[in-house]
């Protein structure tokens, strides 16, 4: 049994859980050897087996005392499944570096609210995933962090073709649930991070809508886009944690919604018969690979066959999105990490004259070149004579942004597309260009700029045998209509249950 519980989804794990038939010690030794033993893939920057063993001890207590969970509990049904973090959510068990540098060795005194609250439901954590610095990269090749069993910093590998990337910033959470190094993990989504990686590595997952989960405990890179959220294999999987994960948190996040945490899972089974899906022009346009079109064309069809109904919609303002993202993003990143200038915490240069000149060196020598690019992106567009030409701007098309998906929900209920104009693309091959990376994100950006949930669920495969992810974005608080069209989706389709041949 234990040889094949990485085969297993959060669902099916917590069932063997819940019956005594696995141990969450053993679950948790069976995934630490798994992840020693696909090391290469440099997914984990941090692990602490015996906090993980101890937190699976834990877990083995309560179930020994728990009755039977009803279906649909995911406060109890987490309970000893092991999962896996994000490096941007501080933890008190493990170094905390979001990638950078100007973080390494960092050790928080608290966990954060996500954190927190898988913890509060049962889950174990296993490490610490790999990601781009601070956040910032489409690619998962910006990280200053040496993953396990690495002496020095190396890209996060594609489980499906480890000479690709794996998407970013959440490429270690993707790659890591690909190959079936952890049933789930935690993921940040500021402008497609959740869902372009999802997609690169053939899994599920979903960014809610913004103030959903609480951002307390996150490192901060844009503060009015970054939102949590998580991934793994199946629409199901992720109803179950994001059940857990979300809920108000007045205390301590200011952005955080007064909206009641709700049972994601309870309505995964509805028909969608009837459903409208919005087939919006502009995700269809110059630019989609034939391959990824040809896997979403598919897909939709499949709705159909699920008894859905497409209709056309548009999005015009799509194509700002890249422009207005890379001025209010960067903008908010040079405020969230004026913080780091060696004074409280982090790193601090050895040799400097004074307090100008340690900020001066501190910030060159812990800063890598795309959070540089950005800070200094951020500050030019906040400056004198700059702001009004371009942040103001920025900030009204916006709003358009955000009032053309209010009127397209108007025709249709849930809107469908591509997550990426291609699959995921070889090692290096953008590195040199950060515009490509960035225009990598047009079919992701306007959700995360309006705020907006949405997915990506594995809807084929194109090009060199890569996944392609098909992305649903819903209406403000849609979560589970969402998780619901995808289910019904995974039930009639199997490109979720698909593992990479290289694992």
């Amino acid at each position: 049994m234990s040889n094949e519980l990485h085969d297993l989804s959060v669902v099916e794990l917590a069932a063997l859980l819940q019956s005594k038939k696995v141990s969450a010690v053993e679950a948790a030794e069976h995934f630490l050897k798994r992840m020693a033993d696909h090391s290469h893939l440099g997914a984990f920057v941090s692990i602490h087996p015996e906090a993980t063993l101890a937190q699976a001890r834990a877990a083995d207590a309560v179930l020994a005392k728990q009755a039977p969970t009803q279906p649909g509990d995911p406060f109890k049904t987490l309970t000893g499944v092991p999962i896996a973090h994000k490096d941007v959510f501080v933890t008190r068990d493990f170094p905390t570096t979001a990638g950078s540098k100007m973080l390494k060795g960092y050790q928080s005194p608290f966990d954060a609210t996500v954190v927190t609250r898988l913890a509060e439901a049962g889950a174990v954590t296993l490490g610490k995933l790999n990601c781009d610095e601070f956040a910032m990269g489409s690619a998962n090749e910006n990280s200053a962090i040496a993953p396990i069993g690495f002496d020095a910093p190396a890209p996060v590998r594609n489980p499906w073709a480890p000479d690709r990337v794996p998407g970013g910033s959440s490429g270690g959470s993707a790659a890591a649930v690909a190959a079936r190094l952890a049933p789930a993990v935690t993921g940040t989504d500021t402008g497609g991070s959740i869902r372009q990686p999802a997609s690169f590595c053939g899994i599920t997952g979903i960014k809610p809508t913004y103030g959903r989960a609480s951002r307390y405990g996150m490192v901060a890179f844009a503060s009015s886009l970054d939102q949590a959220g998580p991934m793994a294999r199946s629409a199901e999987d992720c109803a179950l944690l994001l059940s857990a994960l979300c809920g108000p948190d007045p205390d301590r996040d200011a952005t955080s919604l007064d909206v009641p945490a709700e049972d994601f899972s309870r309505p995964l089974n509805d028909s969608i018969e009837g459903l409208r899906i919005g087939i919006p022009a502009e995700f269809f346009g110059e630019g989609l690979a034939p391959d990824v079109r040809a896997a979403v064309d598919a897909s939709l069809k499949e709705y159909e066959k699920l008894g859905a109904k497409l209709v056309p919609i548009s999005l015009p303002r799509t194509e700002l999105s890249i422009p207005v993202y890379y001025i209010i993003a960067p903008a908010e990143a040079s405020s969230n990490l004026s913080r780091f200038d060696g004074v409280k915490f982090g790193h601090r240069a050895k040799d400097y004259a004074d307090l100008t000149d340690m900020y001066k060196k501190t910030r060159a020598e812990g800063f890598g070149d795309e959070v540089k690019r950005r800070i200094m992106i951020g500050t030019y567009v906040l400056s004198h004579g700059y702001y009004d030409a371009y942040y103001l701007q920025a900030q009204k098309i916006r709003r358009m942004i955000a009032d053309d998906f209010q009127q397209a929900f108007q025709n249709c209920d849930v809107i469908a597309g591509p997550v990426a104009p291609t699959v995921a693309w070889k090692l290096g091959e953008k590195s040199a260009d950060p515009l490509a990376n960035y225009l990598a994100d047009i079919f992701t950006l306007p959700a995360s700029l309006a705020g907006l949930p949405g997915m990506s669920l594995p809807a084929g495969f194109g090009e060199g045998g890569m996944p392609v992810g098909l992305q649903l974005i819903g209406n403000y608080f849609g979560e589970a209509r969402l998780l619901n069209a995808a289910h019904r989706f995974q039930q009639a389709t199997d490109f979720h249950l698909r593992q990479p041949g290289s694992i």
